[in-house]
């Protein structure tokens, strides 16, 4: 496709999240902001949390990873149900009876302030850093399909996008963000639709044809029986149910959505339907990756050293134009996705949980109103700032590594809820960030020593689990047991 067709499908993609921000934003303010008002219809956010999870690493890197990995993400994707069951059980009757606004305010009132600090400060850590990395992936692409083709600096395309989430989050917040994640859903499955029917077409096969030929190829492979590899599919299947806890029912930015709902019953209702569609969804990203190997291998496409790079290449480079732009649509959509939901809930929890507007008393509408603006436009300047340091590293195994880091952080969150949630015991407060700080540090050394010490065995995702099992018992030894008329359970 010429520049300039993709340039004006990315405007009016664009102009058209103006137009819903519009509508949403009217009359908004900090409640709306923040809560939606607390009336959002269910089936809407589960349908954009779809979108929301998926996110430009699974729309690009997904696919790609079939080459090396096969299907064995599937069984991590299984794993999720149960761990979306116990948010649906345990952790949103938690965050709806005590009406929180940032989930982080439970830590507060469970252990103390400086626990609470703790945990949002470690939010903030994990989410700024994998924000930037989600969104440098897709606008990375942009670049090489369209702004080098006019000399157009990294800096720039990166300051155009940053500019309008800024822009048409800044008003509605967490209600937009529900409305938008919908139409952005919408265009990440349409793409791997449009592009698996098109190379269904090229290839010639009968469904059943196809069918047999993804079963009968590596590319299938699903379950793998070498406990010392990363993919065993225990650790995958343990890893997911963790995974899911964590990245959702411990994330500011995916329970912000799911506090929208009206009440606790729409909300469970909205975490069941999402994890359930999430299956078919991955497995169609999957199927899609197979797909794309297959194709290569019969049309003579070389696999790019990047396999990241495979499903743009043969999207936009081997397709016709319509094609190519339902792909720009999803790649364009998987961005918005990974960073507009990720600055509200930045910026929610910074002017929450850090900053206390909720708190103080003596702040007016109108003030607190002003703060968050202001934090809003910080945290958009400070995800700008990483994609370009993301880019200035030009080294995607130093980037994976400091993306994996910011993983570690979900660890301690992990530790400080399961020891809230599953005792009666009252943390020493002024000692957790020493623990939480640790207990990534001792993870970090464990798994780069892992394969010398345990044989060979290399950690996975099951990484996750251990981090917060280290931050568990470390919160145990600085813990005393409470009078049982002082507990906040």
């Amino acid at each position: 496709m010429h520049p300039s067709i993709i340039l004006s499908v990315f405007i009016a993609y664009s102009l058209l999240l103006f137009i819903i921000a519009g509508i949403t934003g009217r009359k908004s303010n900090n409640k709306t902001y923040f809560t939606g008002n607390r009336n959002s219809p269910w089936y809407l956010v589960a349908y954009g949390m779809v979108g929301a999870s998926l996110s430009g690493v699974t729309f690009i890197s997904i696919p790609g990873e079939v080459g090396t990995s096969g299907f064995s993400y599937m069984v991590l994707v299984l794993g999720y149900l149960l761990g979306y069951a116990f948010i649906a059980q345990v952790l949103l009757p938690v965050y709806y009876g005590r009406k929180l606004t940032s989930i982080y305010t439970y830590l507060d009132q469970r252990f103390g302030r400086i626990t609470y600090k703790t945990g949002a400060l470690f939010f903030l850590l994990s989410r700024s850093i994998g924000s930037s990395f989600r969104v440098f992936l897709v606008v990375n692409v942009l670049q090489v399909f369209v702004f080098d083709r006019w000399d157009v600096p990294f800096a720039v395309n990166v300051a155009l996008f940053i500019g309008l989430i800024l822009i048409y989050t800044f008003r509605g917040g967490i209600k937009t963000i529900v409305w938008t994640d919908t139409l952005q859903t919408t265009f990440m499955i349409a793409a791997v639709l449009v592009s698996a029917s098109i190379i269904y077409k090229e290839m010639g096969f009968s469904p059943e044809m196809l069918i047999s030929e993804i079963r009968d190829s590596r590319y299938s492979d699903m379950f793998i029986m070498d406990i010392n590899d990363k993919r065993f599919f225990l650790k995958q299947f343990l890893s997911g149910a963790f995974i899911a806890v964590v990245m959702t029912g411990l994330d500011q930015d995916m329970m912000q959505k799911n506090l929208t709902c009206r009440n606790l019953h729409d909300a469970k209702k909205n975490i069941y339907l999402m994890s359930w569609v999430l299956v078919p969804v991955n497995f169609l990203f999957l199927s899609m990756g197979a797909l794309l190997y297959l194709y290569a291998g019969k049309f003579g496409i070389s696999i790019p050293e990047r396999t990241d790079d495979l499903f743009p290449i043969i999207a936009m480079q081997h397709h016709g134009t319509f094609a190519g732009i339902i792909f720009l649509l999803g790649l364009i959509a998987a961005a918005y996705s990974s960073a507009d939901g990720s600055l509200t809930a930045l910026t929610t929890s910074f002017s929450v949980d850090i900053l206390g507007i909720e708190r103080n008393k003596n702040l007016s509408e109108q003030k607190s109103t002003l703060i968050r603006k202001f934090v809003h436009i910080g945290f958009a300047l400070l995800i700008f700032f990483l994609i370009l340091f993301f880019r200035a590293i030009n080294d995607q195994s130093v980037i994976t590594k400091l993306f994996t880091i910011a993983g570690y952080t979900y660890g301690p969150l992990l530790g400080l809820y399961s020891f809230g949630l599953f005792t009666k015991r009252k943390t020493q407060d002024k000692w957790v960030p020493v623990i939480a700080i640790l207990s990534p540090v001792l993870c970090f050394i464990i798994s780069y020593n892992s394969a010398v010490w345990f044989n060979g065995y290399r950690f996975g995702f099951e990484l996750l689990i251990l981090n917060g099992l280290i931050t568990f018992v470390g919160l145990l030894i600085i813990s005393k047991q409470e009078a049982e008329n002082k507990i906040i359970s």
